[in-house]
């Protein structure tokens, strides 16, 4: 499951049909791209093609994000340094290196600020990382319901998958195949110290705190 997921629900207008599917005034068209949220210049240019965008943002607890986001690209260069060194200008004091991006995707708040010079927040819809994964169809029933939908999906159509510790979604009749993640996905992540991950908790609670009375929604990640 990606840490983090901008999607967005619009009607497109006929002007930007020959940059997205052709959308009826009954449909919904979604594009999903993890990176809109933290890329600067996206909610003015998104906002330019349909000021009516509706937003939905999944987000899950930033420690465990940069860990995970670390483990995806160890198993790629796995001569990287470590996280520690990453993740630290200085660890001894305890001085977190906010420029590595592992660590500032989860720095939500800086993100949301930026779109809401663009977009009501009432346009946007929050989903819990964690809750996703112990409660996906009460987290999909939600997201239904800020799209406006019918709740179809239930917990009918999930199933929990052990072996990699996500739901899976389950397929019509006619398909014998259940949709569950990628390879890539459901990885054990490297052992950090619980040391290490103390200080990552008490650099990003400032922000956690702001960015929960913000949106309106605690999201209990200490």
């Amino acid at each position: 499951m990606n840490d983090l997921y901008l999607s967005l629900s619009t009607v497109i207008p006929p002007a930007e049909k020959g940059l997205m599917p052709r959308t009826l005034d009954s449909q919904i068209t979604l594009e999903k791209t993890p990176s809109y949220f933290v890329t600067r210049e996206a909610p003015r240019r998104i906002c330019s093609m349909s000021h009516e965008t509706k937003l939905i943002v999944v987000v899950r607890n930033p420690v465990t994000r940069a860990i995970s986001d670390y483990t995806q690209t160890l198993s790629k260069k796995p001569d990287i340094p470590t996280f520690e060194e990453l993740a630290f200008k200085n660890k001894s004091e305890g001085l977190v290196d906010s420029s590595w991006n592992a660590i500032r995707i989860g720095m939500y708040i800086l993100h949301l600020e930026n779109w809401l010079q663009y977009f009501r927040l009432s346009q946007m819809h929050f989903v819990s990382g964690e809750r996703l994964i112990t409660d996906p169809a009460g987290e999909m029933g939600r997201v239904q319901d800020f799209l406006g939908l019918k709740r179809i999906i239930t917990d009918k159509h999930f199933y929990f998958n052990r072996t990699k510790g996500f739901p899976c979604l389950k397929k019509p009749e006619s398909s014998s195949q259940p949709r569950c993640l990628g390879k890539s996905k459901g990885r054990t992540h490297v052992q950090i110290e619980r040391e290490v991950i103390e200080q990552l908790q008490e650099f990003y609670r400032p922000f956690n705190i702001k960015f929960f009375e913000t949106v309106g929604q605690d999201f209990k990640w200490d």
